[in-house]
Formats: C-alpha cells, sequence, structure tokens
C-alpha cells in the first residue's frame, strides 16, 4: 500500500505510458492522496494533458489534489545538488503551499502558482522547439538563428497556451521561457541532441532506436500540431519540425519555407 507512509505522490513517466501506469498504481491506494505530475508531454492520441489523463483514470475524491511541477531542471544537476528553480501549480491553493515548503531545499527553489494548464503547456511545448532548435544548431546555422528560434518558438507556445485558456504570463516564467532556454540550449537535453543529429542529416528512426531514454519532444510534436489545428492557431515551427519528422521534408527545406513567410508584425497574431 503506497499510501500507508507517503503524504503524496510525484508522478514521472513518460507520457505515453502515463495512462496505464496510473490505472495500475490506482490498484496499490487505499486511501486519497495528493498527485504531482512531473511528466512533460501531451498524450498523442486523445491530446489530453496529464491531469486530463488523471481526471480521467484517478478517483474523483483524488482529481481535487492534483498538481504540476516544471521548470528548468536537468535531472542529473538536481541529484548532484545543483541550484534549480521550479514551479508548482495546483488549483488548492493552501496544498500548493504544504506541497511547496515541503519540496524547498537550499538547493531547490520552488515557487507557487494555479494555472495548471500552462504549466504543463510550457513544460510540453517546449521539447518540440528543442527539437526545432537542435536542427537549427546541427545545421550550424549560428547563435543569430537560434535566438530567433526561441523567441519565435515562444510566440507560438503563448498563442496556443492563450487559445486553450492559459495565463499567457505563465509563458515568461519557469514552466515557460525558463525551461524553453535550457532545453533548447544545454548539452544534456534529449529534445535538442536529437535535432541536432537530424540538422546533420541522420534519420530519426536511426536516432530514437540509439537512444536508452525518452525525448518526448518527438511524440509531443504531432499532438502540438492537433491541438494547433484543433484551436485554429498558427505555429509554423511546430508545422515545419512535423514535416521534417514524420514527412521527409529536409531541415533545409524547413528552415526556408520558415525563412520566406510572408511580412508579418511581431506583436500581431500568427
Amino acid at each position: 500500500d503506497l499510501t500507508e507512509q507517503s503524504e503524496g505522490l510525484l508522478f514521472v513517466v513518460p507520457s505515453h505510458v502515463a495512462r496505464p501506469v496510473l490505472r495500475e498504481l490506482v490498484r496499490s491506494l487505499s486511501t486519497p492522496m495528493p498527485f504531482i505530475s512531473a511528466t512533460k508531454g501531451v498524450e498523442e492520441d486523445t491530446l489530453n494533458l496529464m491531469t486530463q489523463v488523471m481526471t480521467d483514470v484517478l478517483p474523483l475524491a483524488m482529481q481535487r489534489d492534483l498538481m504540476v511541477l516544471s521548470g528548468p531542471s536537468f535531472a542529473t544537476e538536481v541529484s548532484a545538488g545543483k541550484p534549480a528553480a521550479l514551479c508548482l501549480a495546483g488549483s488548492n491553493k493552501e496544498l500548493v503551499k504544504t506541497f511547496q515548503a515541503a519540496l524547498m531545499t537550499p538547493a531547490f527553489r520552488v515557487y507557487a502558482d494555479s494555472d495548471v494548464l500552462g504549466v504543463q503547456l510550457g513544460g510540453s511545448l517546449k521539447n518540440v522547439m528543442a527539437l526545432a532548435a537542435g536542427v537549427v544548431d546541427g545545421l550550424d546555422l549560428g547563435h543569430n538563428a537560434r535566438a530567433a528560434l526561441i523567441t519565435r518558438g515562444l510566440a507560438e507556445m503563448v498563442r496556443l497556451g492563450v487559445a486553450m485558456g492559459a495565463d499567457p504570463r505563465t509563458f515568461y516564467g519557469l514552466s515557460g521561457v525558463g525551461d524553453l532556454v535550457l532545453t533548447c540550449t544545454g548539452a544534456l537535453s534529449r529534445n535538442h541532441t536529437v535535432g541536432v543529429r537530424l540538422g546533420k542529416g541522420e534519420r530519426l528512426e536511426r536516432i530514437v532506436g540509439s537512444m536508452q531514454a525518452v525525448a518526448e519532444g518527438v511524440r509531443t510534436a504531432k499532438a502540438a500540431l492537433g491541438l494547433a489545428r484543433r484551436h485554429r492557431v498558427d505555429m509554423p515551427i511546430v508545422q515545419e519540425i512535423n514535416a521534417v519528422l514524420f514527412e521527409g521534408k529536409s531541415c533545409r527545406k524547413a528552415v526556408t519555407d520558415l525563412m520566406e513567410r510572408d511580412a508579418k508584425p511581431e506583436k500581431g497574431q500568427t
């Protein structure tokens, strides 16, 4: 029984197995307890975020105590005791405060938030942008191009988030731009690594087959495009990375098509 000596459960599994793992986990829970999701992904078939998957699977008594933990945090650095700051979001403010205090250490700072949707979207979509940033680096297009990609990628994340009901300010915090910058530039980023290898000409099947850990961005790319279409949001970077991943489009052609789009105002809707 997992609940006998536990105050809460931190749920960290790849998004594509979250639903079956939750179903098995529920059998080991005799009493309701808070759940904290640290999974950064979107369920590909349903386009559900992890708290939506949890709502589908968990008993009603547990659904009101769901929280999400997200932000710039390579696991190897956290486990080594290096400083990190993350965001804990939930609708129950008192519960969030309780677990915020429980998770805080001299090297692990936690900020509270209530935008569960926005925090999850930031943590998921940044993986897709990291693939694209990796492609830019794999093609050796330079720092200017990478900075432009990250900035315009953030704009796409904000547009989708607002269309889905998230607070746009969330994307300028730790779970948004913080995680985006880390994942698009850090050498430990699996998603960035996949993008680099794509940019250097490797095939996706070979790249994925050679990796021991999951690169969530590959699956999330499809889901992100599905969400963009569902909510009628223009996400050209997401569209082009999908074309590279699943339609055989060359990385250079994708970059060219992005650069040759019609002129637009920076603060416009597309």
